[in-house]
């Protein structure tokens, strides 16, 4: 066996040497195009850039929204529409034209009347006969006045303005809404860093226990809690920044931009300042300015036009002119000369017609009901905008009792601050001097934050507050909120 696989070697490689020639050039190319493929997969492995963030004020953010955003478009098309009925209302007074032609066939042949005349006189004479093919036209143009028709023009103008309220009301509400939106991303971002700057006093103090334990001031189990205190903060911060990217994402979708953009918002100026509140002035502002009342007051006076159309529709007269020329060939179309006036009559009139609607003069008719159906229409209309009257006045009230509220407590956190500030400073040193344990600091470090965190809740409640109240008495945001941009 061993001499027959000896045998067999010299065949082998004889049958693999034409591959040898092509192998290595393979081998070579290959270990060329290594450095090259690893380079390539690195550039390819290599993250995107991150996007520069965009700098972005109040006033910028409230334009972009009113440029861009859907829903506010949506109501610039409906205005659109109802601006486009009120320029073109006079195509009230344009007749309805109409025009036809017609080619018919009689089912029966029309074999008209014979008339027996005598011979001296030309024999029997067959009239009445029709072709059974024949050939009409019709062109014809109408038009109706009544008193209703010019008080439809008013309801079709007063709805336009209607339109107008409900767009601008739409407009304000999302400057509003951007507002707010802004200062609460400010409110998340400002919580952020102060997250950070607990942790970065956390990984101080863990530095500090560190010390005392190698110097034997403090046992181990000090150092334990202050690492375990700071690695406990890092869930908290990164809910906070989840949160605070959430913010941005549905502010940068109000603004028309995508949801990924980065924001960097220029912070708000005297946002402290205080505001003198006149509960009695703003309370008769808002129920004369609020755009929601505005909007429903203009519906209903639309709605008290068109009911005074319909009643004019349905107890006045009506006039109605109407004009048609029907030109007909009398002879057969396929066989007669078609430019031939003997050919033709007109069979058109003129009519000037008066009446008016019967049903309507009794209450009981669908015509008379559905004029009361208006009439409930406008009746529920009052009533609710007397509610929103009343409704309007507590929210004022509420406003400004929380506005009130929420003064006082900031002035007494601001100086929970200041005491926190100098109880955190005092125990810091007492540790570091090895006086106080860690448990104390931990505590005044965490009340210090929560000082802190709530005079930023309540900056922002303020802030916010007034954003209501502007709205709610129909004055321009930053005449009362004027800590950030007008």
């Amino acid at each position: 066996m061993i001499q027959n696989l000896e045998g067999h070697r010299p065949r082998r490689r004889r049958r693999l040497w034409p591959f040898a020639g092509i192998i290595k050039p393979l081998l070579c190319a290959a270990a060329l195009l290594l450095p090259a493929a690893g380079l390539f997969s690195q550039e390819a492995a290599a993250p995107p850039p991150e996007q520069e963030a965009r700098r972005i004020s109040a006033g910028e953010a409230v334009d972009l929204a009113l440029k861009n955003n859907l829903s506010l478009e949506s109501a610039r098309t409906a205005l659109d529409v109802k601006k486009r009925k009120s320029d073109l209302v006079w195509n009230q007074f344009l007749p309805d034209l109409a025009a036809r032609g017609s080619l018919a066939r009689q089912n029966e042949e029309s074999k008209g009347t014979t008339i027996p005349f005598p011979a001296e006189m030309g024999g029997p004479v067959t009239m009445g006969a029709t072709p059974q093919w024949g050939v009409q036209g019709n062109f014809s143009a109408s038009l109706t006045l009544s008193a209703a028709l010019f008080q439809g023009i008013k309801t079709i103008r007063l709805d336009y303005q209607a339109g107008r309220v409900s767009y601008e009301k739409a407009r304000i509400q999302m400057e509003r809404d951007v507002r707010k939106a802004y200062y609460q991303i400010l409110l998340a971002g400002e919580n952020v860093s102060l997250l950070k700057e607990s942790f970065a006093t956390a990984e101080r103090q863990v530095a500090m226990a560190e010390a005392n334990y190698r110097s034997g001031l403090s046992p181990q189990l000090t150092l334990l809690q202050a690492q375990v205190s700071r690695d406990n903060m890092l869930p908290t911060i990164d809910q906070a920044e989840n949160g605070l990217k959430l913010l941005m994402a549905n502010f940068a979708m109000t603004l028309g931009l995508p949801y990924d953009t980065r924001f960097e918002l220029v912070p708000a100026d005297n946002v402290t300042g205080f505001v003198d509140l006149e509960l009695d002035e703003l309370i008769s502002k808002a129920v004369q300015n609020k755009p929601d009342i505005l909007e429903l007051r203009q519906q209903l006076l639309t709605l008290q036009t068109s009911r005074q159309a319909q009643a004019l529709q349905l107890y006045t007269p009506y006039l109605n002119f109407s004009w048609n020329y029907s030109p007909t060939f009398m002879a057969d179309p396929f066989k007669d000369k078609w430019f031939k006036g003997d050919n033709w009559s007109d069979r058109g009139s003129f009519s000037i017609t008066l009446g008016i609607n019967l049903n309507s003069l009794f209450p009981f008719t669908k015509e008379g009901q559905g004029l009361k159906d208006v009439d409930n229409s406008i009746q529920t209309a009052t009533i609710g905008l007397s509610q929103m009257r009343q409704g309007t006045e507590l929210e004022v009230y509420n406003t400004v009792l929380s506005l009130e509220k929420t003064k006082i407590t900031m002035e007494a956190q601001n100086r929970t601050v200041n005491l926190a500030e100098q109880s955190y400073r005092l125990t810091e040193n007492a540790y570091r001097a090895g006086l106080s344990d860690y448990l104390q600091v931990q505590n005044a470090e965490l009340e210090l934050r929560r000082a802190r965190i709530g005079v930023l809740e309540q900056q922002f409640n303020y802030l916010t507050g007034l954003i209501d109240l502007e709205y709610a008495i129909g004055v321009p945001f930053g005449t009362l909120s004027n800590g950030g941009e007008k």
